[in-house]
């Protein structure tokens, strides 16, 4: 069969967008054709189907997620490739749920756009399976950042299903709001949504807990007790902190697992449940499986699906919103009128690094919320112990005073000039950081080091960092 072009259509209502990837898709030898409005791109549906199609999501008119309904009904087979500068959940779950092929929240790296492009146009015609619409989105599941973007994308493309999925991060990261939001855009949503913090429970009383007792099992079992599996039947089991759960659990917890029965502390019949488990955990479960310190056929069980959820330092472009969300939690919590933060405060607290994540920031929105004594947060109102003046001055001071202890050194070791060995390993530094803050997009990357995209590819092969 002799191969033909490949032709994509684009539909925004941003001509700058439309120009871009007109422009990367021909270079690309992909052919195009763009629209200004989703109805446009329907009258034209009547005459030629395109082999791709990358959508905006909100335009005026007919909204890109209106779009895909239509399309799902009258051309399912159509991969549709969603872009947005309005990347949340709810339009992510939306986009997947609605049949998209991927969803691209805005800036897009441009090479990737057309990667999804030609990846898109090899599968033509594998649609998204149809669900139900998607259930109420956790408001605090907030983020721009590239990495929660992958966090909204995962649970997108996990609507409609019950796999058993393993959530990886931090504490404080979030890790049972990813949980809620997988259970909640699932199949199981109108089912229980049991949560047990495994380590918070001593390990003689947890067996118990998650799979019940009869009556006089042990002292002072003085009534049948129902465990947090039968709580959870049809719908999920959240398990926090699977990581410090004692051999003797992991394997009775393998076996329900396999195959979806156990029997409660002291019974003797067996109870079949349909439980969706979703398992978290802060340690490096792969390492304790070599350390023997966890079963590895536990681990292969849980880790079906991985979704790790960042640290707040790696995603510092949303700590303004999350500041702002959880000032107005704060303020209803006590009664009172939201405090607004100004630019010096806003970036002493965006440069923090929130060792406690989320979980810390919620806390110093509620206890700024209080001492800050005017309804305006400033940088004075900022304590040290959250990156405050104190605390930033004598950062810089330690900062510059390492710098020049090593000048120093090079000028008794080597008579090479400062600024050749310098700038190098500064520029390198500085490149790792942000191509880590941003997952390895370039484009992202060379915007927070304030230099263009060949820019920072340039550097980058100069310092074989690629």
């Amino acid at each position: 069969m002799a191969s033909r072009p490949v032709n994509a259509w684009i539909v925004d209502d941003d001509q700058s967008v439309r120009w871009v990837l007109e422009k990367a898709l021909k270079q690309a030898d992909i052919e195009t054709r763009s629209f200004e409005r989703a109805e446009h791109l329907l009258e034209a549906l009547g005459e030629d189907v395109p082999d791709v199609l990358i959508t905006d999501v909100r335009m005026p008119g007919m909204s890109g997620i209106a779009l895909l309904e239509r399309l799902r009904g009258n051309h399912p087979g159509l991969p549709v490739i969603v872009i947005t500068a309005h990347s949340d959940l709810e339009n992510a779950v939306a986009a997947y749920k609605g049949g998209a092929f991927e969803y691209l929240p805005k800036p897009f790296d441009i090479d990737e756009a057309v990667d999804l492009v030609r990846k898109a146009a090899r599968l033509n015609g594998n649609g998204a399976e149809e669900t139900d619409e998607p259930a109420s989105v956790m408001a605090s599941m907030i983020g721009q950042a590239p990495a929660m973007q992958e966090v909204f994308r995962s649970i997108g493309r996990l609507a409609g299903s019950s796999m058993t999925v393993l959530i990886t991060g931090e504490s404080g990261t979030g890790k049972e709001l990813v949980a809620r939001a997988l259970h909640d855009h699932s199949p199981r949503a109108n089912k229980p949504f049991v949560a047990l913090n495994t380590s918070a429970i001593a390990s003689e009383l947890l067996e118990s807990e998650l799979f019940g007792h009869e009556r006089g099992a042990f002292t002072g079992a003085d009534s049948r007790r129902i465990g947090r599996f039968e709580q959870a039947d049809g719908g999920t089991l959240f398990l926090d902190e699977i990581g410090d759960m004692s051999p003797g659990l992991q394997t009775r917890l393998l076996r329900v697992l396999a195959e979806s029965e156990f029997y409660r502390v002291g019974g003797q019949a067996a109870i079949k449940v349909d439980v969706r488990v979703i398992a978290a955990t802060n340690q490096d479960l792969a390492r304790a499986v070599k350390e023997s310190r966890f079963r590895e056929d536990l681990y292969h069980r849980l880790n079906v699906i991985r979704i790790n959820t960042p640290p707040l330092r790696q995603r510092q472009e949303d700590i303004p919103t999350l500041l702002q969300h959880y000032l107005a939690e704060a303020a209803q919590e006590l009664g009172s009128a939201p405090k607004s933060i100004d630019a010096e405060a806003m970036e002493t607290l965006q440069a923090f690094t929130w060792p406690g994540n989320v979980r810390q920031l919620v806390n110093a929105t509620r206890r700024l919320t209080v001492t800050a004594p005017g309804n305006v947060i400033s940088a004075q109102d900022i304590p040290g112990d959250l990156g405050g003046s104190e605390s930033s001055q004598r950062a810089a001071k330690e900062w510059t005073r390492v710098l020049a202890a090593w000048a120093e050194r090079q000028l008794r070791n080597s008579k090479e000039p400062l600024l050749d060995k310098a700038i190098p390993e500064f520029e390198k530094t500085l490149i790792e950081i942000a191509m880590a803050r941003t997952n390895g997009h370039r484009q992202e990357a060379a915007k927070l080091l304030g230099w263009g995209r060949n820019t920072l590819a340039r550097k980058m092969k100069a310092l074989h960092l690629d």
